[in-house]
């Protein structure tokens, strides 16, 4: 039997809810507790995409004209920090972006400089706070990255440095760090600037020296870890020897600048 005598002016119960002030203060609510516990990088995002050419060199003046809006990034992440509700993508973009953050950070604060080198102990200074606990680069890299057991992780840090690893110009977030881990690895080590690997010469980062026992810790040496990216394969019985590696270039990545040459170095 259809009901025909229904009377018009029953509504949804839902929909009256969701036009009352309660509903408005709920939604509220539960948005500010997830911005409270997620971190919003876009406007991390957006200094990158208009100061950082695909090369990795850094308009350090122009970040300069929009140095509130990079303070103000810097201090949404010190007031957020990883819980055990992120995910793991999302805990290591999130440290990924801390350390690419503090490190411009220390050099916009002192600015112009010649190198982070230049800076008064640049790698134990306690230039970042969250939750009332401070930490250096050396700190976020050693303590904290390194232990996500993953080598790829060296290949995403920037230090401002002209032999560094490019900085992206985006924001690593949850969404696109697996893919970033790949691809900035292969960038990095088939980038002749970086590295050169080629039928008559082996010259690699000295990254692949001071992160030795990170890159071996799967049953692999160093040039077998290479090999897995690079497009022309290393002798896997060459042995590495000092002449191998290519002198670390600490000239800050300014955009005014020539990329290293290694061949030169």
């Amino acid at each position: 039997m259809i009901l025909t005598n229904i009377n018009p002016k029953i509504t949804n119960p839902m929909k009256s809810l969701k036009t009352t002030p309660f509903f408005i203060v709920i939604l509220l609510l539960c948005n500010a507790v997830y911005c409270q516990e997620h971190v919003d990088h876009s406007s991390w995002d957006q200094i990158l995409i208009l100061n950082v050419t695909e090369d990795g060199m850094v308009d350090y003046d122009g970040v300069t004209t929009d140095v509130a809006v990079f303070y103000t990034y810097f201090r949404h992440l010190q007031n957020i920090s990883p819980n055990d509700r992120w995910s793991q993508e999302e805990k290591l973009a999130y440290w990924l972006n801390v350390y690419n953050a503090t490190a411009m950070k220390m050099i916009l604060d002192e600015y112009p400089i010649a190198s982070i080198n230049n800076l008064e102990n640049p790698w134990k200074r306690k230039a970042f706070k969250t939750q009332n606990i401070r930490y250096s680069l050396d700190d976020i890299e050693h303590s904290i990255l390194r232990k996500f057991g993953d080598p790829r992780i060296h290949f995403l840090l920037n230090c401002g440095s002209m032999s560094s690893p490019r900085l992206w110009n985006r924001a690593y977030t949850s969404s696109n760090i697996t893919e970033a881990l790949e691809e900035r690895t292969r960038e990095f080590i088939n980038d002749p600037q970086r590295n050169q690997i080629n039928s008559s010469t082996v010259r690699v980062s000295e990254i692949f020296k001071w992160y030795e026992n990170d890159f071996t810790s799967y049953n692999i040496d160093v040039i077998d870890f290479i090999n897995q990216y690079a497009k022309v394969k290393i002798n896997p019985n060459l042995k590495m020897k000092e002449r191998n590696y290519i002198t670390y270039d600490w000239s800050l990545n300014k955009n005014d600048k020539k990329t290293p040459i290694t061949s030169n170095n």
